[in-house]
């Protein structure tokens, strides 16, 4: 049966980030749903004082509707889509960066709904918890204060990451092009920025949320590495990858490569199409029966 591939975006973003790999699995005869997490979307908070010309103060005080949404918000938000998409047949799962986190949760919590799961250069926890890889040597050339000039807000007393995406700090741009996006042109990475959302939960999970071998490691499992992610270093990509090898030695990663930043594979997603597509065929590893 054709599978239904289910996409979930990383920290700021939605399901608009995948609307033209959408179209490309649409056109090589691929069924896709683009998951929106709780208060993502349709769902988030843009606050007038986000608008030109933008209100300092009242951005860095407006409520946000994503507050108090956990990890475990969204894992339940993803399963009961897993659910309703498993009736058609089969699904494949596909995570984004910090989604990466949200569908190794969901994998440890209903492996039963999942084919296969997919890593886009996306977080899979299984050592240690996310904020702790941040002082490996892996990440080491990534420096997570570097976009503190577009915080707005305290987040403490928000109670979310807010982050002014609509700056026009020549510094705090340049800083998220280099993340994000280095190989793109300015008018690709300025129209990428305007598909983020200001907030984003603070809940990147716990030690309770890395993969699971008894249920996680049950899944069939891909990592698709973005070989040029200045956000998520290739190096760390490569950990990950090791790191979850080592907890399930007989349903290992099968591994692909893409060119490209961190968004690039979005914004130019005919390669990840056929990439994504190709997985539709591939027989389940002996150690899912």
């Amino acid at each position: 049966m054709q599978p239904t591939f289910v996409l979930v975006h990383g920290a700021f973003a939605n399901s608009f980030s995948f609307a033209p790999l959408q179209a490309e699995l649409g056109l090589l005869g691929h069924r896709s749903v683009a998951v929106d997490l709780p208060g993502h979307g349709f769902r988030a908070t843009f606050t007038r004082a986000y608008q030109a010309p933008q209100d300092a103060e009242g951005l860095a005080t407006a409520p946000g509707s994503i507050k108090g949404v956990t990890l475990a918000d969204n894992v339940a938000h993803l399963i009961g889509i897993l659910e309703r998409a498993k009736r058609n047949g089969p699904v494949i799962l596909v995570g984004h960066s910090r989604g990466g986190i949200t569908i190794t949760a969901a994998a440890n919590a209903r492996p039963d709904l999942i084919d296969r799961i997919v890593y886009v250069s996306a977080w899979c926890p299984v050592r240690l918890d996310v904020g702790d890889y941040y002082a490996e040597p892996e990440m080491a050339g990534v420096d997570p204060a570097a976009f503190a000039s577009a915080l707005a807000g305290n987040p403490a007393e928000l109670g979310l990451l807010r982050v002014n995406f609509r700056t026009a700090n020549p510094d705090s741009l340049a800083a998220f092009k280099e993340a994000f996006f280095a190989d793109g042109t300015d008018e690709q990475f300025l129209t990428f920025l305007n598909t983020f959302q200001p907030d984003e939960n603070l809940d990147v999970g716990g030690s309770a949320d890395r993969a699971q071998a008894a249920t996680w490691g049950r899944v069939p499992k891909t990592y698709v590495r973005l070989a040029d992610d200045a956000s998520l270093p290739l190096a760390l990509q490569d950990r990950l990858i090791r790191e979850g090898d080592e907890l399930t030695p007989d349903n290992p990663y099968d591994v692909r490569t893409l060119a490209g930043s961190h968004l690039k594979w979005l914004v130019d997603p005919a390669p990840a199409a056929r990439a994504l597509g190709e997985l539709a065929t591939l027989p389940a590893p002996s150690a899912r029966a």
